[in-house]
């Protein structure tokens, strides 16, 4: 009988642990919780996750096993600066 548990790659798990520590560090560093860190956390996976891709391939001088620890941090914040820039832009709904 097979497992239960489904066989998940390491990258996906650690992209999710670094897009976790880079939002944390992005909510430490500006001292506001505002609406758009919903969006900020799902981007820093993703850049966190894209950017172990980019490293697999460029090359990367921190690994962690196979994961690209650089590449991931640096590509997790481009995808928080983007949020945070788009989000300066759209204006913010006022209550009446």
């Amino acid at each position: 009988m097979e497992s239960l548990i489904p066989n998940v790659s390491p990258a996906i798990v650690l992209s999710i642990l670094v897009g976790l520590f880079d939002s944390c560090m992005y909510l430490v560093i500006r001292g506001v919780l505002r609406p758009h860190l919903l969006v900020v956390v799902p981007a820093a996976i993703a850049g966190a996750f894209i950017g172990q891709a980019v490293g697999a391939r460029v090359g990367d001088p921190v690994h962690v096993g196979d994961f690209s620890l650089i590449w991931a941090l640096v590509v997790g914040w481009v995808g928080i600066l983007i949020v945070v820039g788009l989000a300066s832009v759209v204006p913010s709904r006022t209550s009446r």
